[in-house]
């Protein structure tokens, strides 16, 4: 019971492979390729709502494989060891099967995978250009959001660049504490992204999602907030029934050429409504994240980003007002595609309900990659 969801997708994964194949059919003749991702973080002082802690630790590490597990299958995996609570966790944040050529544009995927839903969850952390996601990541969505469940993603067969897909997820990273048994489709999403050149030096991209969480938060009391707070979690810190999302990044290279020099804008924001039973319209969480990154040199890149969070913190049938503001900066030096080097000054201000907010940070990570890892987002 408990793997419904994945049991129903296998089945019709078996079926669009006939599909694949009835189509363009040719087996895939790419083997299997693999590949690690190695995250080491120093920081002078833990984020509120951040992920790392106090000290030199491993950030999200990778072991990766992908591949064809059969011949009209592709397939990924993806190990990880996280930071939690002083301690590190180990498990699967990836495990995924799609048949690579459907026909009539669509895809098919099921597993356990990155949800569509907004810009930076779609891809993996080592390839941000910040050491911790944005607070609305944080917030919302415990930094990244994978998940089990089923996805159906059409691309228009147009010069611009226009997808569509819906998901069904079982939502636990959604709520920590559920008070309704939604069964096994706790989670529903749909999103579109459009984008395209304006000229060779110029490109952009636009997208909306939405987001379904049929899981109602449990109804905390004061002793339990007094108790819990507001801590480091890989799961959402702030959630309700509805979410809405929109993305908009725009990048400039001379004459396309993004090695020797780039300038990437990036915007996202959030709101989130119907708390719990005893929210009111008002009652919402809302996030924005405004960064712009300057690559001057194939080597080296700075960066600024400058987030926003507000919301309502539910206690019992009322609710308590929740403020943090962010800023950050950061110069990287990038000697190969395998290796980053950051450094990143942030600074949280303005804080309300929001337990020990950093009022200056330092943070110094060294990423290394091994072997083959997937292709980057726009």
């Amino acid at each position: 019971m408990k793997n419904r969801i994945i049991l129903t997708a296998m089945g019709l994964l078996a079926a669009s492979g006939a599909l694949a194949q009835a189509g363009k059919g040719a087996p895939s003749e790419k083997g299997w390729e693999f590949g690690a991702v190695l995250d080491t973080t120093a920081t002078s002082r833990p984020l509120a709502m951040g992920s790392r802690d106090k000290g030199l630790q491993l950030g999200h590490s990778d072991l990766t494989a992908h591949g064809p597990p059969g011949a009209h299958l592709a397939g990924g995996v993806v190990a990880r060891v996280a930071p939690q609570g002083g301690k590190l966790e180990k498990g699967f944040g990836e495990v995924w099967l799609e048949p690579p050529s459907l026909p009539a544009g669509l895809q098919l995927r099921a597993g356990r995978f990155p949800s569509q839903v907004g810009y930076l969850n779609t891809q993996h952390p080592h390839a941000d250009d910040f050491t911790d996601r944005p607070l609305l990541y944080r917030a919302f969505f415990g930094g990244h959001w994978n998940d089990e469940g089923l996805r159906l993603s059409w691309t228009a067969p147009t010069s611009l660049y226009w997808t569509v897909g819906v998901e069904a997820f079982r939502g636990r990273k959604l709520v920590t504490e559920t008070a309704n048994t939604p069964g096994h489709i706790g989670a529903i999403t749909w999103a579109t992204k459009l984008g395209g050149d304006l000229n060779r030096s110029h490109s952009w991209q636009l997208g909306l999602s939405h987001i379904n969480n049929r899981r109602e938060a449990a109804v905390e009391d004061e002793a339990e907030h007094a108790e819990e707070g507001h801590d480091h979690s890989h799961s959402a810190q702030l959630s309700g029934r509805k979410t809405w999302m929109i993305d908009a990044t725009w990048k400039w290279a001379p004459n396309g050429n993004n090695r020797d020099q780039q300038v990437r804008l990036g915007f996202e924001a959030a709101r989130i409504t119907g708390l719990n039973r005893f929210a009111s319209g008002r009652d919402r969480h809302e996030a924005n994240a405004l960064s712009a990154v300057w690559r001057f040199h194939p080597s080296w890149e700075v960066g600024a980003r400058s987030d926003w969070l507000r919301g309502r913190m539910p206690h019992g049938e009322h609710f308590h007002n929740l403020l943090l503001r962010e800023h950050s900066l950061m110069v990287a030096w990038k000697p190969s595609h395998q290796q980053t080097l950051r450094l990143q000054w942030t600074g949280q201000r303005d804080a309300v309900g929001v337990d020990a907010p950093a009022r200056r940070s330092l943070q110094l990570q060294y990423i290394l990659a091994f072997g083959a890892h997937g292709a980057h987002a726009f």
